[in-house]
C-alpha cells in the first residue's frame, strides 16, 4: 500500500514549530515510517509537488506571495493543519496589527520600497478552510505525533481543551495568584504545555490561547482588584496569541476604557 504523503510548510514565524516536531526523534522516526515526507525543507532538500494527504503548516500570512501560496498548498492537501501560535493566531508579529506597519518599515529595513507586505498578520483560518488546529508557541510535540498518529488510524484528532489551571491542580502546583499574587493568564490559557511557567513560580502568559468558553472579562476584573490597571492587562494579552478573538476582543476592549478615562 502507498503510504500517506506529508508535506511541511512554513510561512512567517521563528520556526520553532518545525523544530519541536524534529526534537521529537524516536517518536518522530515511529511516524516517518507510516508515512511518506515529500516536502520538509526544514528537514531535507527533497521536496516533491503535490498532492498530500497531509499538510501541516506553520506560520502568518503576511505578503502577497504568502497569500498565494497557501491557496496552493489548500488545493493539494487533503488534510490541512496549523501549527503553533503564528498560523492559528497570527503570532507574535501580529503586534503589527494594531500599529502602523510603514513606521515599521522605515525603522527596519534600509529600502523599504523593495519590501512587498500586506497591512496585517493573519492566521492561515482566515484565508483557507484548516481541518485542525494545532495550538502554542511553539506546539507540543508530543500533541503533534498524537495528531498524526489519529489520522493515520483514520480517528477523528483531539487536544485538551480545558485551561491551564486544571493542570496546575492536577500536578499539585500551587496557585501562583493566591500564593503570591502573581498576575497569570492561566484561567483563560488553553492547556498545553502542562503548565510550566506556573511550576517555576510564574505566572501564565498564554502560549496556547483561549481557552474554550475563557472567561476574559473576569479575569480582567480580579486582575484589576489586585492592582493591575487596564493597559497593563492589555498588555498581558497582546503576546504570542495577541490577535486570537478572546484576546484581541479584551485587549480592546481594555484599551478603550484606558482612554475613556484618561479624557
Amino acid at each position: 500500500m502507498c503510504k500517506p504523503r506529508l508535506a511541511v510548510f512554513k510561512f512567517a514565524s521563528c520556526d520553532g514549530c518545525q523544530l519541536s516536531l524534529l526534537d521529537a526523534e524516536d517518536h518522530l522516526l515511529a511516524v516517518a515510517d507510516a508515512v511518506e515526507i515529500v516536502y520538509f525543507p526544514e528537514a531535507t532538500s527533497h521536496m516533491e509537488e503535490g498532492p498530500y494527504d497531509i499538510a501541516l503548516v506553520e506560520g502568518s500570512i503576511t505578503t502577497p506571495h504568502d497569500a498565494e501560496r497557501i491557496q496552493q498548498i489548500r488545493k493539494d492537501a487533503r488534510f490541512l493543519m496549523t501549527i503553533g501560535a503564528c498560523a492559528t493566531a497570527g503570532g507574535i508579529q501580529a503586534l503589527r496589527n494594531w500599529a502602523d506597519k510603514d513606521e515599521f518599515m522605515q525603522a527596519v529595513y534600509a529600502t523599504p520600497e523593495y519590501i512587498q507586505v500586506l497591512e496585517t498578520s493573519t492566521p492561515i483560518a482566515e484565508h483557507v478552510q484548516v481541518d485542525f488546529e494545532l495550538r502554542g508557541c511553539p506546539i507540543n510535540q508530543y500533541q503533534l505525533i498524537e495528531v498524526i498518529r489519529s489520522l493515520l488510524a483514520g480517528q477523528t484528532p483531539r487536544t485538551p481543551r480545558h485551561s491551564v489551571c486544571l493542570d496546575c491542580k492536577r500536578r499539585g502546583t500551587v496557585c501562583v495568584t493566591v500564593a503570591q499574587g502573581t498576575a497569570c493568564l492561566g484561567p483563560v490559557t488553553q492547556s498545553g504545555c502542562h503548565a510550566l511557567c506556573p511550576s517555576y513560580n510564574r505566572g501564565c502568559y498564554g502560549c496556547f490561547g483561549p481557552a474554550l468558553q475563557a472567561n476574559l472579562v473576569s479575569l480582567s476584573a480580579q486582575m484589576e482588584r489586585e492592582g493591575a490597571s487596564k493597559a497593563e492587562i492589555a498588555h498581558k494579552l497582546k503576546n504570542f496569541n495577541a490577535y486570537a478573538p478572546a484576546f484581541r476582543t479584551e485587549s480592546t476592549r481594555l484599551v478603550q476604557l484606558e482612554g475613556d478615562q484618561r479624557r
